[in-house]
């Protein structure tokens, strides 16, 4: 028994022991003034004095029970005399209450189990036995005493007494074997209780621990779909508490569009789970998401009880799809360049040197020379698209060497604002820190980056507006960003942004972008692309510190 317990079951047995020597004492004394003339109740007014006297002192040494085990051993003897003391002044042997010894012998083998009980059952007839004793002795004479001569005639025969005794002597030893046993049982189920509940809030303990280290969301609902659980990977990819997430309906917190939810509703109705995918938008500064979530019926002992929903943020994998099917149709049109270079490239230089040629040598009206004027242009526009075509696709030789960034973004501005890309109202600016940028790559390339990027914010901003350039130091490397007040990019044509052949204005090859993500990708960086049609667009070119270029 730890120490807890053994304190509390004291403190029950003095409560227990004040109420039952109360009733006892008390009744005792008001059945001897009723009987009597006279107010001969001294001893009962001693016993209970007593009583109440040692009941203080088993308060005061009731925090030493723990370090001091014999404090219980006294009490329970204490208990046996004042009961003894009871059966003394109520006729001894005749007395009704001898039964009152199985008291303190189950007290003692709830506390002290079996060992006490033996040892207070074995105290209890001493005592009882030297009394009844005593009792017969005085009877015959051979030890005076007024009170109990008052008795003498009324004890029964020796024999009766000594069968008497015996009986109440047999019933203290069972009740002490009895109430040990079912007290050692009861330690033991409660030992093994404890350790079973000790293993059931172990394994709890596992499973929420398992659960909240689910790297994906897992929610569960009940059947109006309010939330009844929300484990961490659900708070790290929506940035919702779980304490606000528990009690709302799982369509108000995942934000699940009304098709998505319908048609999650029909699934478990007919097909069963399929995953469902939606837009997201984090609560915790993460920007839109893309979610992958399952539904399936939450089945329990007692039939379904909720919905289980899991989801993961496939963001990251999304984009590297995306990333596989640009390198896919890349590869595809890099396996092209060369027969179109010689295929179209090489007659267009005739056609175009045999016009000039004819041009010169020939007579002709206004109307003729206009027209030789618009194949020859047609001509040059279309020799550059070949060569952007060419340069995006073909393999390229890198010069790699250490600059500052911020020269090659000063210079890109520089020869932006001279260009005819600028119109009235167009505003380049430039922010980049006071100290140098040094970075190692092929400086060309990334003025390429600057000039693509900052050409396509210059044309989404036809009626004028603010480019803005930045060039800033990251802990993995260096970041570019191209920022326009434009007309901005739908949500829906991001995905094919950086396809070649995919440009929206009227000039350029559609290859800008796509040349972009190209060197990107040679040197292992990162485009992020963040827009809001009527606001803006904001492109980030993350490079790493250290690179290996792809050759």
């Amino acid at each position: 028994m730890n120490e807890i317990a053994l304190r509390l079951n004291v403190a029950w047995l003095i409560a227990i022991r004040v109420i039952i020597s109360t009733i006892l004492l008390g009744s005792a004394t008001f059945m001897r003034v009723t009987e009597q003339t006279s107010f001969a109740v001294d001893p009962f007014f001693f016993l209970i004095g007593l009583t109440y006297a040692l009941t203080i002192g088993y308060a005061l040494a009731l925090r030493y029970v723990e370090r001091h085990r014999w404090l219980v051993d006294l009490q329970l003897g204490i208990d046996a005399l004042l009961v003894s003391a009871f059966i003394y002044f109520t006729g001894g042997i005749t007395s009704y209450f001898t039964s009152l010894y199985v008291l303190p012998v189950i007290a003692a083998s709830t506390i002290q189990f079996r060992r006490g009980g033996l040892l207070v059952a074995t105290l209890s007839t001493v005592l009882y036995g030297g009394l009844v004793l005593a009792q017969y002795l005085a009877a015959s004479g051979l030890r005076a005493d007024p009170w109990l001569a008052a008795y003498s005639q009324s004890l029964p025969a020796g024999s009766v007494a000594r069968y008497t005794v015996a009986i109440n002597v047999i019933g203290l030893f069972a009740v002490a074997v009895l109430g040990g046993s079912l007290a050692n049982r009861l330690r033991s189920a409660g030992a093994q209780l404890e350790q079973a509940s000790t293993e059931i809030a172990d394994l709890q303990a596992l499973n929420q621990h398992v659960i909240d280290s689910l790297p994906s969301g897992l929610a569960t609902t009940d059947q109006a779909q309010r939330i009844l659980t929300f484990n961490r990977g659900a708070e790290s990819i929506t940035g919702v508490p779980c304490r606000a997430a528990v009690g709302r309906g799982i369509d108000d917190v995942l934000q699940l569009p009304p098709p998505v939810m319908e048609s999650i509703q029909a699934d478990l109705r007919e097909k069963g789970s399929r995953r469902h995918e939606f837009r997201y938008k984090s609560a915790n500064g993460r920007g839109d998401l893309e979610i992958g979530l399952t539904a399936t019926h939450l089945e329990t002992p007692g039939g379904r009880a909720g919905l289980l929903f899991i989801f993961q943020d496939v963001t990251a994998i999304k984009k590297l799809e995306r990333d596989a099917a640009i390198q896919q149709r890349l590869a595809a049109v890099g396996e092209m360049a060369a027969g179109i270079a010689h295929e179209i490239r090489n007659p267009l230089a005739s056609m175009s040197g045999s016009i000039q040629i004819l041009r010169q040598e020939l007579p002709l009206s206004s109307e003729q020379e206009q027209l030789m004027d618009i194949v020859l242009r047609e001509s040059e526009r279309l020799n550059t698209t070949i060569r952007s075509f060419l340069a995006y696709a073909r393999p390229q030789r890198f010069q790699i060497e250490r600059f500052d960034l911020r020269r090659a973004l000063n210079d890109t501005a520089l020869l932006l604002r001279n260009s005819a890309e600028v119109l009235d109202g167009h505003e380049i600016t430039v922010d980049v820190p006071a100290t140098e940028l040094w970075y190692e790559a092929d400086e060309g390339q990334i003025k390429q980056i600057v000039w693509n990027l900052a050409t396509n914010g210059l044309r989404a901003m036809p009626h004028g507006g603010r480019l803005h350039l930045t060039g800033a130091f990251e802990p993995a490397g260096v970041v570019v960003t191209v920022r326009d007040d434009g007309i901005g990019i739908p949500a829906e044509e991001l995905d094919a942004l950086f396809q070649p052949f995919h440009g929206t204005f009227a000039k350029g090859s559609g290859l800008g972008l796509a040349i972009v993500h190209r060197i990107v990708t040679d040197y292992n960086g990162e485009i992020q692309v963040r827009s809001q049609p009527g606001v803006g667009t904001t492109v980030s070119v993350r490079l790493p510190a250290r690179t290996a270029v792809a050759s």
